[in-house]
Formats: C-alpha cells, structure tokens, sequence
C-alpha cells in the first residue's frame, strides 16, 4: 500500500469542514494532551485556536528545546539548473515561461560549490528544475565534486523511481525533499498542464518509493496558497504519520512554502498572515515533538527575526534562486522566486547568537553512519 491509498479515506470536503467546526474547547483539550492525534492537529490549525497562540508558542517553543537543544542548522539552496518539461502556473521555472535556460557544467558546479565553501556551510540543498537533462546521469557525473566541499547532500529534483533514488543514495545523496504542491488532485490538475509532473499519484507516492530505497531523511509540505491552506496542511500531517509509521528508519523534515511573486506569477487562492504561519508552525511543533521544521529566505526579515525560538530547526541564509547565483554576479532573469531576506550568512549568524542559539555548520559526517 502506498499514500496514495491511504489518502482515500480523507475526503476534502469533509476535513474542510471538520477543522472549521472546531471549538475553544476542542482547541483546549489538545493543548491539554502529551500526544496529539490528527483530530487534535485540526483544532490547534483551525479558526477556534488563533485566540490560543500565545500558549501554543510557549509550547512549541518549549518542546524543542526539549528535542533539539538551542541549536539552529544552516543550509543552502545550490541551483544547477532552471531546465524545465513541466507546466506549472506558479513557477518561475515552467516551461511556458520565457525566460533564459541554463543548467551548470562541471566547471560551473566546483566554481559554485568553492563560493558557497568560503560561507561557511557544509549542508547543501541541490535544486534543479524537472528536465530528463538533469536526470540521474547529470547527477552521477556532479555528485563526486560536489560532495568534495559538503557533509551532508539534499537533492529537491524530479521524482524519480526506487532504482534511481538507491543509486543516488550510493552516490552521497542523504536526503530527498519533495513537495506535493496541493493534496486537492482537482486543484493540483489546473496548475500542472504539461509535464510527467501531471502525474498526482506517481508524485505523491515518491516517499514511498524513498522510504523502500532506504532514504536517511526526507521531506514534505504542500505550497501553501495554492490551495485552502488549512485542509492542505491538515493532508501534509497525515502523510507524515503515514510515513512515519511506515518508514520508520527514515528522518523527517517539514518546510512552508509560501507562493512569492515569480515570472509569470500566480495570484495566492488562500491568504495565509504571518499570525497564522505561526500557528501552523506551532501546531506540527506540538503534533510531532521530532520533526525538523525549516524556514527559508521566501519569508521576510522581520518574520525570521521572530520565528526562529517557537519550533524552527534549519534555515537558509544567503541564498540565490538561480543557477550559477553564487560565483558570478546575480542575474534575475534566471530566478525560480524572488527572495524576501537578502541578509547574508554572518548576519543570520549574529542574530541567531543574539537569541542566545548555536549555529551548526556540520552536526554529521559520513563515517558515522
């Protein structure tokens, strides 16, 4: 069995409905337990708790402490390439989008990673669009360079099969993200026109696939925007604890992906406040005390400044969104989104030491798996 059947007992309507319904009184009962289930996530994301946020953050806040200690990793996006087959209506990578393509060489890649090694970092975050030219054999042939500069390899490409993922595991990948984008399949089939990624079930089985080749980590989450975000958020909860409980060996990371403005942008069906990201972030702090949470440069300076105590554990700093971004001088014209805090790695370094929090650089190496 894979997610893709499981998914079948929630029916949107009804989950939609059920999170609304909920009350203060279901809101405290959650708030009450040292274990929640998915009945509880609804309330602590729905309507009923926005009164109790305060004494959610507290929570969350003290939760990871708890499992992470003061401690914030930091990684960085690397973009390789912005070739793209599919059609995406929100993505400045989309094919129907004319903008310059460009996928890195070789030389290009060790350029590259020598920019982002004078940064300091050592987890890196592989991105490309989703291209057969950027497919397992481009990353047998930058894999042995890039893992020369990094300890720890995080690849968000194509889905691809069990095979290929076993050999990307041989080759240093150490883990996968992987973003649904929607779990509503209507809604999902009006934004992904052309493209393998057409496919809802072939992608949202790609943890599955992941967990039988043996991952180390992998992650998840929808783009919140696309559509209700509070259902969508709901079905990211409950494919976690499917994972979970099914691949157990495997680590697991959560991000929230905002819709920001792109070429050929798309208009958010579901506003989300920074109130409520808050929210979210609390609440799958509190349903899963072990998940790692991450935040990146989509969000502004303002919001990082004040999210990173309340259950965050990785973030990004520095970043670049298109290929080649780091050695040469910026070029918008390449972007997959605009980033909202441009702040430099030593400068997140200084307000993560202002909070009284350490920054891992490196909290693995190879030799000791």
């Amino acid at each position: 069995m894979n997610f893709s059947d499981q998914i079948k007992q929630y029916k949107w309507n009804d989950i939609h409905d059920s999170i609304y319904q909920k009350t203060a009184s279901d809101v405290q009962i959650a708030l009450s337990k040292s274990r929640l289930n998915l009945d509880d996530f609804k309330a602590l994301i729905s309507p009923a708790a926005e009164p109790f946020l305060e004494q959610m953050a507290q929570k969350s806040q003290q939760l990871t402490l708890q499992r992470f200690g003061k401690t914030l990793q930091f990684y960085l996006p690397l973009y390789l390439s912005n070739m793209c087959s599919n059609i995406c209506t929100y993505c400045g990578f989309s094919m129907h989008n004319h903008i310059r393509r460009t996928t890195l060489d070789l030389i290009q890649v060790e350029q590259e990673c020598q920019a982002i090694k004078t940064m300091g970092y050592e987890h890196i975050l592989l991105v490309t669009g989703e291209s057969k030219n950027v497919g397992l054999d481009y990353f047998k042939r930058v894999l042995p360079i890039i893992k020369r500069y990094f300890s720890h390899i995080t690849i968000e490409i194509q889905p691809l099969d069990q095979d290929e993922y076993e050999v990307l595991i041989e080759e240093g990948v150490d883990a996968v993200l992987v973003y649904q984008e929607t779990y509503h399949a209507h809604t999902y089939a009006e934004h992904h026109l052309k493209g393998k990624k057409t496919d809802f079930n072939y992608r949202l089985d790609t943890h599955d696939r992941l967990g039988r080749a043996g991952i180390d980590k992998m992650g998840l989450g929808c783009l919140i925007g696309l559509e209700e975000w509070r259902t969508d958020c709901f079905y990211v909860a409950a494919h976690l604890q499917y994972l979970e409980k099914n691949y157990w060996q495997s680590r697991y990371t959560l991000s929230f992906p905002r819709l920001r403005p792109c070429a050929g942008g798309l208009a958010v069906k579901s506003e989300m406040s920074d109130k409520q990201l808050v929210q979210l972030i609390c609440a799958y702090r509190l349903f899963n005390p072990e998940v790692e949470l991450s935040i990146s440069t989509r969000e502004s300076e303002h919001f990082r400044n004040h999210i990173l105590p309340l259950g965050i554990t990785s973030l990004s700093a520095g970043s670049s969104t298109q290929p080649g971004g780091y050695a040469k001088e910026s070029n918008k014209a390449l972007e997959q989104f605009e980033i909202s805090d441009p702040r430099s790695p030593d400068q997140m370094a200084e307000l993560v030491k202002s909070q009284g929090y350490e920054v891992v650089w490196k909290d693995w190496d190879h030799c000791l798996r």
